[in-house]
């Protein structure tokens, strides 16, 4: 058992929740997961949503699925009905009905309303430009708006004219009126309100004004009941303006926000924008290609709910900022496939084997089990005749004493079969090996032959029982373990000409009763899935590779 099984792995808010429930400062909790329908959720977004719906579950509380659909130029049903999908995949369920921010559109507008006659927002009618202008810096103070000062009919006035569609997209804003000089640039009157011509996918044209997402979003929180409001660490300097919020408005509840570090992880890009970019330019096959980090297209190469789980449970919930090894997320994809996937043989680079002494008509059936060590999944039948087909790696002319395979002169045993020896190698004109030609001990089926040690083990399929199938070899899509990290290059230009190499594998027939999303070890190569869409077409099989068979990052635990 590896150390990440053993020792509990940091999650400092569920720390804090059990505190304050001993305290009683709650009865029960209430989370949410709100991510924003402009994309496919990432690998990122699964440590969120297994941490908001893993500490409602842990608490017996529950936790909302809203959808922050304030921006519906870059919003679509898609990503919508993806994101449900995704969440139910990794075998969370929200807490009565699906919710939207659009919700609560009135109720929003209401509080704005709110705002204005406290003399805490006013209409702006500063162009971008001078907007930034005013903001000022980091280091130096900004300086009020000249719309500032306007009284209060004049700006309820003007917000009500700017909802009925007076101005044109961009003309005026409502912002808060905080601080021009506070310290925190997200408190120097901040804008609430844009108005924005767009139709929305909930409320179609019934508005042309929305809320900004720092508006929106805490107030929401607010309304559903929200105990804590779980984000990432670049959302720690809008704490203040979500407490101000909370502060200044009629809200029936007081949520609280708690930040958290996101999830890095080194190859990879999890930014939308970007995942959109490899998406609209072709460079992948859509938002579920296997190469990509979406949840849609890791559950396509062959990443289980559980593995996914299991990794955001390692990697643990820290307010220090990081880069995970790709290679721990791969160790808990084989650990759980290890346990769960069926074994299978298929040979992806062949060479033909024939058994010279071996009766040309005779076929045997070997009756094996699915999984060693789990009898419980069942039987295999793997046909066995004269002529086989096994991997071109696993022969050598002229093979090193460790070289522990096929080569002439030397025994090696086939997987559940015989101990077979090479006795001559057929080359075609350009010298390529074509065919070996072997000799079998009929002596050796489950025993090990007498008065000689044969160390090596290889995988073989019969030729004439052999099926054929598309396999679908993946790589990392990046070569550069920070492909994003680049001032004088492009991410795109770090992206792997060879992440995906497409073969004919040669299967033994047990796999023909595999389904879409089945997966299996192909034994001695590594993990492989039947594609959740292209498999079965046609009577087509088609197999995605998952992962290798080897896990660096196991040996380096072993190591520390």
């Amino acid at each position: 058992m590896s150390n990440t099984e053993t020792t509990a792995a940091p999650n400092f808010i569920r720390n804090i929740i059990e505190e304050e429930l001993a305290n009683g400062k709650y009865e029960q909790i209430c989370t949410r997961f709100p991510p924003e329908p402009n994309g496919y959720l990432h690998v990122g977004h699964a440590k969120s949503i297994c941490l908001n719906f893993g500490l409602a579950e842990h608490f017996g509380g529950a936790c909302n699925l809203r959808f922050d659909d304030t921006n519906p130029e870059k919003e679509s049903q898609e990503y919508i009905d993806s994101i449900q999908e995704d969440v139910k995949w990794l075998g969370f369920n929200w807490a009565g009905k699906v919710r939207y921010t659009s919700e609560y559109f009135d109720t929003l507008y209401e509080y704005a309303v709110e705002l204005i006659k406290a003399g805490k927002a006013y209409v702006c009618e500063l162009n971008a430009e001078q907007m930034r202008e005013y903001r000022g810096t980091l280091t130096e103070a900004g300086k009020d708006s000249p719309f500032r000062d306007r009284s209060v009919e004049e700006n309820l006035d003007q917000f009500g004219r700017m909802r009925a569609g007076e101005f044109d997209d961009g003309a005026k804003v409502l912002r808060a009126k905080i601080d021009m000089s506070a310290p925190n640039i997200n408190l120097r009157d901040p804008i609430l309100y844009r108005i924005r011509r767009a139709h929305h996918h909930q409320t179609g044209d019934k508005w042309c004004i929305y809320p900004n997402y720092d508006f929106a979003h805490g107030q929401s929180d607010a309304i559903e009941g929200i105990t804590h409001s779980i984000c990432t660490l670049e959302f720690e300097d809008h704490r203040p303006l979500y407490n101000w919020f909370i502060e200044n408005l009629p809200v029936p509840a007081q949520p609280k926000q708690i930040e958290f570090s996101r999830l890095n992880l080194n190859y990879t890009v999890t930014s939308k924008r970007k995942l959109k970019q490899l998406v609209d330019e072709n460079h992948v096959a859509g938002w579920d290609d296997p190469r990509m980090p979406t949840i849609s297209g890791m559950r396509r190469r062959g990443y289980t709910p559980n593995s996914i789980r299991k990794f955001c449970d390692m990697v643990g919930v820290t307010r220090s900022d990081g880069v995970v090894d790709v290679a721990m997320l791969y160790h808990a994809l084989r650990s759980d496939l290890e346990e769960n996937a069926p074994r299978a043989m298929c040979v992806l680079d062949p060479i033909k084997v024939t058994i010279t002494n071996y009766p040309e008509d005779q076929v045997e059936e070997y009756v094996v089990p699915a999984h060693p060590a789990h009898e419980e999944m069942g039987e295999r039948t793997v046909p066995f005749s004269r002529t086989l087909l096994i991997e071109a790696e696993d022969f050598m002319e002229d093979a090193p004493k460790k070289f522990f395979r096929l080569t002439q002169g030397r025994e090696v045993r086939l997987r559940n079969s015989y101990v077979i020896k090479c006795e001559k190698v057929i080359k075609d004109e350009n010298g390529k090996v074509v065919e070996l030609l072997c000799t079998y001990d009929p002596e050796t089926l489950g025993k090990n032959p007498e008065g000689r040690k044969v160390k090596g083990v290889i995988h073989w399929v019969s030729e004439a029982h052999a099926v054929p199938a598309e396999v679908r070899l993946y790589e990392n899509l990046f070569t550069d373990e920070n492909p994003d990290g680049h001032k004088d290059a492009n991410f795109l230009d770090f992206i792997n000409p060879e992440s995906l190499t497409v073969t004919t594998g040669y299967c033994e027939p047990s796999l023909l009763t595999a389904v879409g999303e089945d997966s299996f070890q192909f034994e001695r190569i590594g993990y492989f899935v039947a594609d959740r869409y292209d498999h079965g077409v046609d009577g087509k099989l088609v197999f995605n590779k998952t992962v290798g068979l080897k896990d660096s990052w196991a040996k380096i635990q072993k190591k520390g």
